[in-house]
């Protein structure tokens, strides 16, 4: 081997040790864990890792029920025209299908926050990736989330900030988005979603933006709502400062921008939008004031067709009233003019037993318009429209005649009961033919001698009708009242004589409902308060049909109508004669002054108006609640249905049908001649020496063994003959002086067992 060889060797084995020696150098310390085999290593690792508790976290986490918050609503009650009337629950929520929401207003939520939603697989890996960084770093909440994710977190999950909890949404949006269709999670995403003013969900939000709902939103009102979504309590327009009106709007332009784009606007149609400014932000009501007892009675109805007390509550609901707005407050201000503004307990501590009640009906359609339950539902919870706990008193009266008329009754000497059937209307005067003795007195003990039906009716005779119900049996009275709609369990409604002069307890919205089926020629009438109640899509069925079948024929119906418009002419009821309709109606005053009525109609509205006496508060012996006089309330010595209710209701029915055409009842009767007009108490009754009416009864002796015998002669006659010398006397009044404190018996007598009793209108 040569020098030169030997230079080589040598210097090919001092870089061969230089190389050992630098390898043994890199191999020391931390370095040697990172050759870039290594790190490509380390890097399948994690990414094994990575799929490997992915897919462990993915078997493991399920979709979670719902949260309660995304579950909570609030039931939504609105007048008839869908105006919001009140909201109850804690959450101002109504969930609503899809189906209801316009395809283009569906569009802007999705230009808005996801413009590929429809073609995502649910999640935004780079969103939830920066979203974990942003909250590991304490940046707080940043977006980038899908429609699928947010409607996760808020359905599902918390609004909180945490690793878990958006490790969770993602998870779980991947499994919703296999597992629910597109529709689907829109759905839940516009139901869930805060849209600020207390609003959650579109349905509310709609409402609370623009007072409609949603199926009536806007493609431009829709896009406000979308845009809302971003910063609610920012960008509500009138809330907001300069800047966040400024940011609202460019927001808005977005919405509408993205829709072009994606081809679900038209570009023309997009310049000319306009940005819809919403309304005022005014909260919904809850049962504050008088709204309450509109709910209260909507609810009662509800629960009357099935609907669960707890499933109720727990919310959903929209309830649309049949009540009219307008005819509502109509109602509340007649109440106000007419009795309310008059009365002082402070100066008259008896004012303050005052209760009213009413309610309107259209005869036509059994629709409630206005119900009036008393002074507030939250000062007296106790609902005067519904209560039934007070006597119908004289209301009742025009029922035991549609009884006599539909069952083709007689007198006690066999003439058919008419309008111009002549009775002895003395007061006291014992009924003859009764189950047990029964002889009513009149009001203030007055006596009307031989006084026909029509006349009769006019002045609220008490003897005249309690005979009349012993002539058709009270059994079948109270089968016709039932037919008209009365509750036959109805306290007091017990099958006994004084029962026709309205013993038992009915509430207004009964009696505008039983004279609204005479009014509607003798179809029964049942007053619907509710006129539709829905949940997301299913509407509340067994409702009450308001217009039934034939409750009574039409010919005894439109007697009685033709009976009672005489009572407006000449009788208790010339209060409301100014109202330029013609009206039918009576009035009625029960025992002691604890009731008064007046229920009268015209051809296209019934309305019922009463006036109960209440203990306010503990007194004594007289606990709070309970049933008690009304003399002297307001400064009237008592107060009689012909007072203030007939007032009421003149008021309120002048308002509701203000610049209609006047009409009249179309009536087909053959029940009896025209009658002729009331006289009063003062004038001549029927001369013996002059020609009777075909159906004035011969007069006969009365048999013995049904009643009682008095020793008064004219208390022995026949109920429906006076004698002789009765009708050629004039029946002047006679009157006591003693108060009234006490209900009328059963038994009758010539010494007047009651002899405080004077008065049942």
């Amino acid at each position: 081997m040569g020098r030169a060889d030997e230079r080589r060797a040598r210097q090919k084995g001092a870089r061969a040790a230089q190389r050992a020696a630098k390898g043994k150098t890199k191999k020391k310390g931390i370095r040697r864990f990172f050759t870039w085999k290594l790190l490509l290593l380390y890097f399948l690792t994690v990414c094994v890792l990575v799929i490997g508790a992915f897919i462990t976290l993915y078997l493991i986490i399920k979709i979670p029920p719902a949260n309660a918050l995304a579950k909570a609503q609030g039931n939504v009650y609105t007048y008839r025209d869908g105006t919001p009337l009140a909201r109850t629950g804690d959450v101002n929520r109504e969930l609503v299908s899809l189906s209801k929401v316009p395809e283009e207003v569906r569009h802007t939520f999705v230009a808005a926050e996801n413009k590929d939603f429809y073609t995502d697989s649910g999640v935004s890996i780079s969103g939830t990736a920066r979203g974990i960084i942003n909250t590991m770093l304490g940046k707080g909440k940043q977006g980038g989330s899908t429609i699928t994710q947010q409607y996760v977190k808020n359905y599902y999950l918390s609004q909180e900030q945490t690793v878990s909890r958006k490790v969770k949404e993602l998870i779980i949006s991947l499994k919703v988005d296999k597992e629910k269709s597109k529709d689907y999670i829109l759905e839940g995403y516009i139901n869930t979603s805060y849209y600020g003013r207390g609003a959650y969900g579109i349905q509310a939000a709609a409402r609370a933006y623009y007072n409609k709902p949603v199926e009536k939103l806007t493609v431009e009102q829709g896009a406000y709502l979308a845009a809302v979504l971003q910063a609610p309590s920012q960008y509500d327009w009138h809330a907001a400062g300069p800047n966040g009106r400024k940011l609202v709007k460019e927001r808005w332009h977005y919405v509408l921008d993205n829709m072009v784009e994606k081809e679900w606007l038209d570009a023309g149609r997009r310049k000319v939008m306009k940005f819809p400014i919403p309304i005022e932000p005014r909260p919904i009501s809850g049962l504050e004031g008088r709204k309450g007892y509109l709910v209260n009675a909507a609810n009662q109805e509800l629960y009357k067709a099935g609907v669960d007390e707890k499933e109720l509550a727990a919310g959903g609901y929209t309830i649309t009233l049949n009540i009219d707005k307008n005819q509502q407050k109509q109602l509340e201000t007649a109440v106000q003019d007419q009795l309310t503004d008059r009365l002082d307990p402070k100066k008259r501590p008896v004012d303050a037993v005052a209760q009213t009640g009413a309610a309107s009906v259209d005869p036509k359609t059994g629709e409630v318009l206005a119900l009036y339950g008393g002074a507030g539902y939250t000062k007296h919870y106790v609902n005067n429209a519904t209560r039934t706990d007070y006597q119908a008193a004289s209301t009742f009266k025009p029922l035991v005649y549609a009884a006599a008329l539909e069952d083709g009754s007689k007198t006690r000497d066999g003439v058919a009961i008419r309008s111009n059937t002549i009775y002895d209307g003395d007061s006291r005067r014992p009924v003859v033919g009764g189950s047990v003795p029964f002889a009513p007195p009149n009001e203030d003990n007055v006596d009307f001698g031989p006084i026909t039906v029509r006349e009769a009716m006019a002045h609220s005779v008490n003897s005249v009708f309690a005979q009349m119900g012993a002539d058709v049996g009270v059994d079948r009275v109270k089968q016709t009242a039932v037919k008209l709609g009365m509750d036959p369990k109805a306290s007091g409604f017990v099958e006994r004589p004084s029962m026709t002069l309205g013993v038992m307890g009915a509430s207004p919205l009964e009696m505008a409902g039983v004279y609204a089926s005479l009014d509607n020629h003798g179809k029964l009438v049942t007053p619907r308060v509710v006129k539709s109640a829905v949940k997301r899509d299913a509407e509340v069925e067994g409702l009450p049909e308001p217009v039934g079948g034939q409750a009574i024929s039409r010919d005894s119906a439109d007697a009685v109508t033709k009976l009672l418009t005489g009572v407006v002419d000449d009788g208790t009821g010339k209060e409301v004669q100014s109202l330029g309709q013609e009206v039918a109606g009576k009035t009625g005053t029960s025992d002691d002054n604890k009731s008064a009525w007046f229920v009268g109609y015209t051809p296209n509205l019934v309305t019922a108006v009463a006036m109960f006496g209440e203990q306010p508060e503990d007194k004594g012996e007289v606990k709070r609640g309970a049933q008690v006089a009304m003399y002297g309330v307001a400064g009237e010595k008592r107060i009689n249905g012909g007072g203030f209710p007939a007032k009421i209701w003149a008021a309120y029915m002048n308002a509701a049908l203000s610049g209609k055409e006047a009409a009249t009842f179309d009536l087909e009767t053959d029940l009896g001649p025209a009658a002729s007009p009331v006289r009063t108490p003062s004038q001549q009754t029927q001369s013996p020496t002059s020609k009777p009416t075909t159906e004035t009864p011969t007069p006969t002796k009365t048999k013995e063994t049904e009643t009682p015998t008095p020793t008064k002669t004219k208390e022995t006659q026949s109920p429906t003959t006076p004698t002789p010398t009765r009708t050629t006397q004039t029946p002047t009044p006679t009157k006591t002086t003693q108060t009234p404190t006490q209900e009328p018996t059963d038994e009758p007598s010539t010494e007047d067992p009651e002899p405080e009793l004077r008065r049942q209108d």
